[in-house]
């Protein structure tokens, strides 16, 4: 049975996909801020869940979970990197803090962690790392200079984690929706249900996962709408 982390479990798209993936019989390691938010969840005392604590800002916290995931299912399969923020840093923005969140965040966590889960996805020889980008990452439409440059990093990296692995049987997808209906976008002046379900996005992750070698697929995009 394989096993699959998945960072940012508690809301949005990663909770989600980790719904989606326990239907179809995954052992999943679920990393979490405060795994409080999933006390009322399906996923508390589930035989095939590990719910662990994850600060995405904290180097040693990858290396923590991964150990705690390789300790109670002795392997591990899969990586999906959802944990992400949006900060509203401008071109002209003097904000090298929350600039510096951005990098953080959306680009030096998910390298910690998949570096740290490298060597059980080598082992695998069917390992997989889904990576949750955006379009953002593919084009820029708008003015956050931050956060679309966040995720150009991040496709990037995508691109070379798949250089690396490849030889080893790892694939890498970066998934690259626009908007989605989670929390991230409540302030956008968009109907909610116009825009892309957080589901549909997990649904889509659920069948890269379950494609073989020989299949690859390296980006995904999603879009509510046509743009022009």
């Amino acid at each position: 049975m394989k096993v699959i982390l998945i960072s940012g479990a508690s809301r949005g798209i990663g909770l989600k996909v980790a719904e989606q993936l326990i239907k179809e019989n995954y052992c999943l390691s679920l990393g979490v801020r405060n795994p409080a938010n999933l006390d009322n969840s399906v996923f508390v005392n589930h035989e095939r869940v590990l719910i662990h604590p994850y600060e995405a800002t904290e180097k040693q916290s990858p290396l923590d979970w991964v150990k705690a995931t390789v300790d109670k299912f002795g392997r591990i399969d899969g990586v999906i990197n959802c944990a992400g923020i949006l900060k509203k840093v401008q071109f002209e923005d003097d904000n090298e803090e929350e600039l510096d969140s951005l990098w953080e965040i959306n680009v030096k966590a998910p390298w910690r962690l998949t570096r740290a889960a490298f060597p059980y996805l080598k082992q695998s020889g069917e390992g997989r790392i889904i990576n949750l980008v955006s379009m953002s990452g593919k084009r820029v439409k708008g003015t956050l200079a931050g956060y679309s440059a966040s995720k150009f990093a991040f496709l990037a990296l995508s691109q070379s984690m798949r250089n690396v692995g490849w030889d080893d049987g790892i694939r890498v997808t970066a998934i690259c929706p626009s908007f989605v209906n989670t929390d991230m976008v409540k302030e956008v002046n968009l109907d909610p249900q116009m825009m892309t379900q957080p589901e549909d996005v997990a649904k889509v992750i659920s069948t890269v996962l379950s494609l073989p070698n020989t299949a690859y697929i390296g980006e995904v995009l999603i879009n509510f709408g046509l743009e022009k």
